[in-house]
């Protein structure tokens, strides 16, 4: 049985450890790679004295019996011994200092005969030799055999914006080590990164888990998320990996120096990733020029076009500068202005998706044709054209840059349009006029039946047709503006927009046309105009708006009073005052009736 006294002093000796001298490096073996840098911390605590340490670090190589060789130290510059000499003056190996109680062993440049077992010591600073001064970790060097190569370097030629960009560069190791091995793909030297003060931006890696990392530019964040950029991981021949990067639309700040950047990891026994070695491979230089200096719209015929009507238009839009046709969507539009100017409206759309759609200035269902004839090249094909078509012309192509399928609310890249195209129609000569008649015999009265005529004169050397509309100004109406009553087109159909009237037109003869209003009654006096528009037939046969049109003087309508009308005022007025003074009447005698007897009941009650 052990003497009471020993757990006394047991328990005595931990007290005092607990301010103790304690020496701490990383937990090994540690394993770096021969050419690239080794960085070992060191950290003293419990100590006493300044709060400033001096370290001082001792190599043991295994080839050397044990043998103890001076590194580096904090306090004696001439500490080194004939191996670290030249290598401490060159300040490739030396002393950093984390804190005034921590520092780290620099050797920039790790040797083989580097290997062998590391020892951190810390001269002591205090009053009684308590804890350990010391603490040793063992350095492995093993061989660099990161490789990286790439199989394609660009070739400093202009790549016009939305063209798809694909590198490649292959990383492997060859060692016996667990190690790991992460890709960047990065530019430097764009002209939008000098512009911001920086040289160098990275683009997307492979991280040493395997995990893709967008750039920390937020511009690279989003187009990662948009598919626009992606990395890739294949199995090359050799059994090298290759990374892939894409590229699905280069914009003009995409400009610069493309690298390929290859590390290789390894996770130390405490659990942290240490990089042990890295290499750049170079990948060219790459221009991206702005869409706004390549593209090219054009519309085609050059100048003006003249055409009779009835005879078909081409017209024809051409697209260039674009770089991969497969690579950019485009909406291609026609738009067409009046010969005075004016608004400028959409005749027709081609989408991304090649779905055409005429717009609200002509109805083309059957009549016309949007097509795409090849790559950049888009024609519009109106069938029959007429006066309405007469204009100025002009195409407006909008390019979504590397994107195949844009989304509805996703904004161009840029819209860019043709110069305008005349089109003239050359029409024969036409003159029309229109007058209008209202017949005041017998005379009008309310209830019967007004007959109003338009006469019409056309003169043309080709068939024509005309339409006539009727237009009414109410004379009670609160409105000073013009009603339309009735039209009767040029094919014969009847339009009527009734105002609470019987209505109907139809054509006399030639040149005659009648309106004709049943039962009228007040609202419908006031002014009566007919409007006449003249159609022409084009050699096709079909007929269009000639364009001229004319308007008859106003007639006013007043509706007089029946006959019937007049008798039955004073009949209601004596029917009226017969009426009264027969209730007066009654109302006198049955109240004298009613006096009477109430003076015969009181004298016979008493």
């Amino acid at each position: 049985m052990a003497p009471r006294w020993i757990p006394f002093f047991a328990l005595l000796w931990e007290l005092q450890c607990c301010v103790c001298r304690e020496v701490t490096l990383p937990a090994g073996p540690l394993y770096r790679v021969a050419g690239f840098s080794l960085s070992l911390p060191c950290a003293v605590s419990g100590y006493e004295g300044p709060r400033t340490q001096d370290f001082e670090w001792y190599l043991y190589r295994e080839d050397a019996g044990g043998q103890q060789i001076g590194v580096v130290s904090t306090r004696d510059t001439g500490f080194p011994y004939a191996p670290f000499q030249s290598r401490v003056q060159a300040g490739e190996v030396r002393v950093e200092r984390d804190s005034g109680d921590k520092a780290r062993l620099i050797i920039q440049r790790l040797r083989p005969d580097d290997q062998g077992r590391y020892e951190c010591y810390t001269p002591s600073t205090d009053t009684r030799f308590l804890g350990n001064y010391s603490s040793s970790v063992v350095v492995k060097v093993i061989p660099d055999t990161l490789l990286i190569t790439h199989s394609r370097i660009l070739s400093g030629q202009p790549i016009i914006e939305g063209t798809e960009l694909q590198l490649t560069c292959a990383a492997s190791v060859q060692t016996d080590q667990h190690t790991h091995v992460s890709v960047t793909f990065g530019v430097r030297g764009s002209k939008g990164a000098e512009s911001l003060g920086h040289n160098l931006r990275e683009i997307i890696s492979i991280d040493r888990e395997l995990r893709v990392t967008p750039g920390r530019s937020a511009t690279y964040g989003r187009r990662y998320g948009d598919g626009e950029i992606a990395v890739e991981k294949r199995r090359g021949d050799g059994g090298r990996d290759q990374y892939v990067l894409k590229m699905s639309a280069l914009a003009p700040e995409d400009s610069g120096s493309y690298f390929c950047e290859a590390a290789q990891w390894i996770r130390d026994p405490d659990g942290t990733w240490e990089r042990l070695a890295q290499r750049t491979m170079e990948l060219g230089n790459l221009t991206v020029q702005p869409l706004a200096e390549t593209l090219s719209v054009r519309s085609l015929p050059d100048g003006d076009v003249s055409l009779r009507p009835g005879a078909p238009l081409r017209l024809r839009c051409q697209v260039s500068g674009v770089g991969a046709w497969n690579g950019s969507a485009l909406l291609v539009r026609w738009m067409r202005r009046g010969p005075a100017g004016g608004v400028e409206v959409e005749v027709v759309r081609v989408d991304p998706d090649g779905v055409v759609a005429w717009g609200d200035d002509l109805s083309r269902a059957g009549g016309g044709s949007m097509e795409k004839e090849a790559d950049g090249s888009f024609s519009l094909h109106l069938f029959s054209v007429h006066p309405a078509d007469a204009g100025l012309y002009r195409c407006a192509v909008s390019v979504y840059a590397g994107r195949r399928t844009p989304a509805p609310e996703s904004p161009a890249t840029i819209t860019q349009r043709s110069e305008w195209v005349t089109v003239s129609l050359k029409t024969e000569e036409v003159r029309v006029s229109a007058s209008i008649a209202l017949p005041r015999r017998p005379l009008l009265k309310r209830g019967s039946t007004v007959t109003l005529l338009c006469n019409v004169s056309v003169q043309t050397s080709g068939a024509s047709r005309v339409e006539v509309q009727w237009l009414q100004q109410p004379a009670l109406s609160e409105h000073s503006g013009r009603l339309l009553l009735a039209t009767l087109s040029y094919d014969g159909l009847t339009h009527i927009y009734s105002n609470g009237s019987d209505l109907s037109v139809d054509r006399v003869s030639a040149g005659v046309f009648r309106l004709r209003i049943f039962s009228a009654a007040e609202e419908d006096q006031g002014h009566y105009q007919c409007r006449v528009q003249v159609w022409a037939q084009d050699p096709r046969g079909g007929w269009y708006s000639s364009g001229a049109t004319a308007e008859s003087v106003t007639v006013h309508l007043y509706l007089y009073t029946r006959v019937t009308d007049l008798l039955l005022v004073p009949l209601v007025i004596g029917v009226s005052s017969a009426l009264f003074v027969g209730v007066l009447i009654i109302s006198t005698v049955t109240c004298c009736f009613m006096s009477r007897l109430a003076g015969q009941r009181s004298r016979t009650r008493k």
